[in-house]
This record gives structure tokens, sequence and C-alpha cells, in this order.
């Protein structure tokens, strides 16, 4: 019995999208798996340095924000703003006489703010304390 070149082509057709089909099942699989690897790593890395990454991308952008008040304060040495905000970033950074010396300035400038004076004297008695 001779095949004819209808049916040839009939099955052949259905031989290729049957090895088709195979090849995109093995692609959904092996690229589910990568991700799902990608996934597993990720979740174990956050669950070993959780803290640690929080951390240091916080302290990070405050050093940003001090990068960025330091350039401001070289073209304006006296902007009012950009020393308070530096103060009160070099005290979240835990830069306590670096804060006294930015609130020293700003009482100097601005001798009838009392804020500024009380803050000053707060800080004082704070780093006096954390020296002892």
């Amino acid at each position: 019995m001779a095949i004819s070149g209808d049916d040839y082509l009939v099955k052949r057709g259905k031989q290729i999208e049957r090895r088709k089909r195979i090849v995109t099942y093995l692609s959904i699989v092996s690229f589910g798996g990568s991700m799902l690897f990608a996934g597993v790593n990720t979740l174990q890395q956050a669950w070993q340095n959780p803290q640690q990454s929080v951390v240091e991308s916080a302290e990070a952008k405050l050093q940003v924000q001090v990068k960025g008040y330091e350039l401001v304060l070289k073209q304006e040495p006296n902007n009012q703003a950009a020393l308070e905000k530096l103060s009160l970033l070099r005290l979240q950074l835990k830069d306590t006489k670096g804060s006294m010396e930015i609130m020293e300035k700003l009482v100097k400038l601005h001798p009838d703010r009392q804020d500024y004076k009380v803050l000053l004297e707060q800080m004082k008695k704070q780093y006096k304390q954390s020296d002892s």
C-alpha cells in the first residue's frame, strides 16, 4: 500500500506539531524551574540577613542626603535650612559632635533663636553623657 503525498504531509505535520509541543512544555518547565530556584535563593538570603540590608540601605540614604546638603553649603555656607537638615541628619547617623558644630554655627548666625540654643545645650549634655 503506497502512501500518497497528501497523507505523508498530514502525517509529517502531526509529527512536527507534536515535537513543537514537547519543546514548548520542556521550555516552560525549565523556565519555571529556574524562576523557582532564583526565588528560593532570594528568600534564603532574605531570611539570613533581614535587618542588615535594611539598616545599610537606610544609612546609605542618609549619607546621600548628607552629601547633598554639604554641596548646598559649599555654594551657600550660611544656608539656614541646609544647616538645620544637615545637623539633624548627623544626629541620625550618631555623629553628635558633627551635629553640635553645625548647631553652634546656627546659634552664631541666629542668636535670637532660642530653639537652637536649647538644642545645642541638649546635644552637649548628651555628648558629655556618652563620653562618660
